[in-house]
């Protein structure tokens, strides 16, 4: 195995829940960014654009996936009808290699990124529980 591959395979089953949605967030951010270049490097670019925005609708999918409606109440249904609000952009971004939808969504994961990542901090490794979710991909 890599090295790479082992550390950071590694980390994410070492992670925290808190910590493993904000390593979403940052991964979903990132598959935007390489998303928006491409589409903007035009169509010779394209496929690149779609694997990226597919792994973004998959990581949202993934966050949707782990939402605890029970529990969670008000926020994590407003959370759901987000990540399927956002997945929806990316597959208009997607058919019609439109950039505004990918800023568009890449805008509102930040700010929640940000949110998950104050929260984090906040809670501390006090109820961090290692996970396996894999976005090593």
């Amino acid at each position: 195995m890599n090295p790479l591959n082992a550390y950071k395979e590694t980390t994410i089953k070492t992670a925290g829940q808190g910590k493993l949605i904000v390593m979403l967030y940052d991964e979903c951010l990132k598959q935007l960014d390489i998303a928006q270049l491409a589409l903007s490097n035009g169509a010779h670019h394209y496929e690149k654009a779609h694997h990226a925005i597919v792994k973004a609708q998959d990581i949202i999918t993934e966050l949707n996936a782990s939402l605890d409606l029970n529990r969670g109440g008000d926020i994590a249904q407003n959370l759901m009808n987000l990540y399927i609000y956002f997945n929806q952009r990316l597959m208009e971004a997607n058919l019609e290699k439109e950039v505004s939808n990918l800023i568009e969504v890449r805008d509102h994961m930040k700010g929640l990124g940000e949110a998950w990542l104050a929260i984090t901090a906040k809670m501390g490794s006090v109820n961090a529980k290692p996970a396996g979710i894999n976005i090593a991909g």
